[in-house]
Formats: C-alpha cells, sequence, structure tokens
C-alpha cells in the first residue's frame, strides 16, 4: 500500500478539485446537494448516496435527496419534494452527529444502531454502511453523508480518506448554498411586503374632500411594511337619505361634500395579517356607505364578518365617524377606540369621549346604540389618535409619550390648521423616542370647525 501512496494522493486531489469545481458551478441548493450524493456515491464505488441537512433547532437530520427513494410516478426523488426527517439522536447517521467522526460499519445488520425498516419498505438490501460529517470550516455541523454499499465489499481506510476530503468541499458547498437560498426567500419576502405596502397605502385617501368651514387632516406611519392601522374619509354629495345612487360617494378635492364618512381601524398587532384586517373593515365601510346604511347597522355587520373571519384573540378598535357639514355636527360611535377627545375652543378645555362598545371581533352580537352626535363649535377640534402615538416609548422605556403630554402639544397648535397639528404631534413624538423606528402603527385624524377668522 505504501508504494501506492503517491498515485493514491495524486488520485485523491483529482477527485476532490473535481468535486469542488462541480459544487462551485451551481448556487442552487437542491443541485448541489446532488452533486453530493452523486459524488460520494461514485467516488467512493458504492450502490447508493443521501445526504442529510442538520437542523439545529429541531436536532434532526432531514433530507431531500437520496438514491433510491421513487416518487409515485417511479422517477428518482434527488430533487423531490419529498422530505425526510430523523433524530439527530438514533440511528448510525445521528451517532455520527453525537461523535463528529466517520463512522464505518461494514455488516449494517450486525449493528444495533441501524434501523431495518427502511430497508423493508423500499426491498433495497444494506450491507455497508459509511457515515461521513460535513463539518464546515467555522466548525459548523451542516450534515451528515451516508454512502451504503460498497461494491466488492466493505468500505476501506482508503474511501474514510477520500470520503473525508470530499466532505469538507460539500459542507461549505451546502452552508454556501443555504445562506443563499434564504438570502434569496428574504429578497422575495421584502418584494411581497414592499408590494403589499405599496397596496395598503393606495388604499388610504390621496386626496381629501373639500368640506365648507371644516379643515380635515389624516396621517398613518405603520410600524412594519405593512400596519395594522388604517383609515379612511369619504365625501358625498346630498343627503343619505337619498340613497347611494343620488348620494354620490367620492367627491374631489374641489366639489364641496355635504356628509363625510370617516373611520379609523386598529388591528391587534401589526404587520400583514393585521393590515389584511384593517383593509377589510376600510372596504365593508366603504360597502356599507354605498347601499346607504347608518353607523350603528355598518358596525353590527363588520362585527359579524370579522366574527367569523379573525382568529381567536384578535380583535379590530374601530371609530366611525358621519360629519353633517350644513349642521356642524359630528355622530361619532366608537368600538373600543379611546380615548377620543373633543376640543372646546372656547374653554380651551378638552372633553374626553370613552368608547361606545367592545373591539370589532369579540363578541358575536355587537351592543351599540345609536351614534352620540356632537355640535362643532368654532375652533373645536375632534381629535381621533391610534395607541402607537399614546404609547410611544424612546428606546430606554424610560416612559410613554402619553395623552398629557399630546393634549399639551394640541392645545398649544389648536389656533393652526388640522395639519399642522397633526406635524406637531408627530415631530414631538420624534423628538421624544430619539426617532427610532416605531414598534407600533401610529394614525391620526384631525377634524376641525373653522373659526370665523380661519374662513
Amino acid at each position: 500500500m505504501a508504494a501506492n501512496e503517491p498515485e493514491l494522493q495524486q488520485d485523491l486531489l483529482h477527485r476532490v478539485l473535481t468535486v469542488s469545481r462541480h459544487l462551485g458551478a451551481s448556487t442552487d441548493l437542491n443541485e448541489i446537494l446532488a452533486v453530493i450524493i452523486d459524488t460520494m456515491r461514485d467516488g467512493l464505488d458504492a450502490e447508493r448516496a443521501t445526504v442529510f441537512e442538520y437542523d439545529p433547532k429541531a436536532d434532526e437530520l432531514f433530507t431531500f435527496v437520496a438514491h433510491g427513494f421513487e416518487r409515485e410516478a417511479g422517477e428518482d426523488h434527488a430533487g423531490g419534494t419529498r422530505e425526510i426527517r430523523i433524530p439527530a439522536t438514533k440511528g448510525i447517521a445521528g451517532d455520527c452527529v453525537q461523535q463528529r467522526a466517520i463512522i464505518n460499519v461494514p455488516d449494517a445488520y450486525d449493528d444495533p444502531r441501524f434501523n431495518r425498516e427502511v430497508d423493508k419498505q423500499t426491498g433495497f438490501r444494506t450491507r455497508s454502511v459509511l457515515a461521513i460529517p460535513l463539518i464546515t470550516h467555522d466548525n459548523e455541523l451542516a450534515g451528515v453523508a451516508q454512502v451504503l454499499n460498497k461494491r466488492g465489499g466493505a468500505f476501506t481506510d482508503e474511501d474514510e480518506q477520500i470520503a473525508s476530503a470530499l466532505a469538507a468541499h460539500a459542507a461549505i458547498a451546502m452552508k454556501r448554498g443555504r445562506l443563499i437560498e434564504d438570502r434569496l426567500v428574504r429578497e422575495k419576502l421584502e418584494r411581497d411586503l414592499a408590494l403589499a405596502r405599496e397596496i395598503q397605502q393606495s388604499t388610504f385617501p390621496t386626496e381629501l374632500p373639500y368640506l365648507e368651514d371644516f379643515d380635515l387632516a389624516a396621517w398613518s406611519e405603520p410600524a412594519d411594511q405593512t400596519g395594522g392601522d388604517a383609515y379612511d374619509i369619504i365625501g358625498l354629495r346630498g343627503a343619505i337619505a337619498d340613497a347611494a345612487v343620488n348620494a354620490g360617494p367620492a367627491t374631489n378635492g374641489n366639489e364641496p361634500a355635504s356628509r363625510a364618512y370617516l373611520l379609523m381601524a386598529d388591528a391587534t398587532g401589526h404587520g400583514v395579517g393585521p393590515a389584511l384586517s384593517a383593509t377589510q373593515v376600510r372596504s365593508m365601510l366603504r360597502m356599507g356607505v354605498r347601499i346607504g346604511a347608518g353607523l350603528s347597522d355598518i358596525a353590527r355587520h363588520m362585527n359579524e364578518q370579522l366574527g367569523e373571519d379573525l382568529p381567536p384573540g384578535r380583535f379590530v378598535t374601530t371609530w366611525f365617524g358621519e360629519l353633517n357639514v350644513a349642521e356642524s355636527t359630528l355622530s361619532t360611535l366608537s368600538a373600543g377606540q379611546a380615548p377620543l377627545f373633543w376640543y372646546h375652543a372656547a374653554e380651551q378645555t378638552f372633553e374626553d369621549i370613552p368608547a361606545d362598545t367592545v373591539p370589532l371581533g369579540v363578541l358575536d352580537d355587537l351592543d351599540v346604540d345609536s351614534p352620540r352626535t356632537i355640535k362643532l363649535q368654532p375652533g373645536d377640534l375632534f381629535i381621533v389618535f391610534s395607541d402607537g402615538i399614546y404609547e410611544a416609548a424612546p428606546e430606554q422605556r424610560t416612559g410613554q409619550f402619553g395623552t398629557d403630554r399630546t393634549l399639551e402639544i394640541i392645545r398649544a397648535h389648536a389656533g393652526e390648521s388640522a395639519a399642522a397639528i397633526i406635524d406637531a404631534v408627530r415631530d414631538a413624538v420624534m423628538r421624544f423616542t430619539g426617532g427610532i423606528a416605531p414598534d407600533d402603527d401610529r394614525t391620526a385624524i384631525v377634524l376641525k370647525r373653522l373659526a370665523e377668522s380661519e374662513r
């Protein structure tokens, strides 16, 4: 054997370089795994090979590619979709994980670690097994390669040497392939979230209705790409009693609206799921307005639908408003959305208006009376903020922005426009939190009846 050592080393180097070229030519993980099992099988002159990836969280070995596992159509399973999972503490492969060393079994049926059930299920007869740990250069376990049935007998010391050299390259290729695959998945998710954000943002009004003698502003900032907050403002012409066809929804910014519907919805949590719920509420409001339904009926039907759609423990706090421009009255109905504030300009005081009922989706039957109606005087404000503003906190969590601070800022800017009031609160929140990204969605609606001097 010693006389053939230089020739053996040269052959081993040639095989390793060939494998490295093959593995380096692909960034597709399934293709990399297929190259590895083919190389292990052919390089060791064996009948079959399997590569198990290691899942450290589950402490399991799993594989999608292995010689001999066939689909129903009779195709080779390599590159297929069937997954095999085994504990990383059992069997020959599991022992290889625990020891992080090559395990050479000349007679599988004589080894108590060998599981004969796979042979029974497939009709394959396993004779010899060589299990090789796939360890990266930073000592991270990528998986285990298992080679079956050396042609002509048991696996030799030379086979172990070849397998060890191949394993090092295989482990690096597997890690690279997994990193690339994870990056591609992450990039796709980011594109999908960006699209979801674009779709959600497109549901917000791009132009608010013109309300004679009133000033109106709204703003929303999600904590994630998408948010669980939503708002809507719908201008109408004519009386609601005329029904939707005559009421004429969606007036433009230059045409006076005689009536407006306002909405703020805050679904539990933030992200894609709550964004869907909040957007669903907005869509149901628009449908209710189109058919001429009143606020109480809209709230009841929304509650029933959300009760059917939302998973347990999920709900949507919702505020509905209906403004009658000619009478300067605002009908307000809150399902869990609180606090709401009515600023009385004459006294420079705030009135805290509590929620009328529980959030939507909590109870099967929503106990809701007719909306309360308030008459706004010149200079009065009606403020609806989501809790992401009141509960905003700096990174050190030394306290929340709070309602008192919010109301003082509103009082100080009450003589300015609705948009300026929101900007003042938003700027103050940014200073208070140190400009960190919000951990909850922030949404604001400010309705102001203009004073004589502002008209």
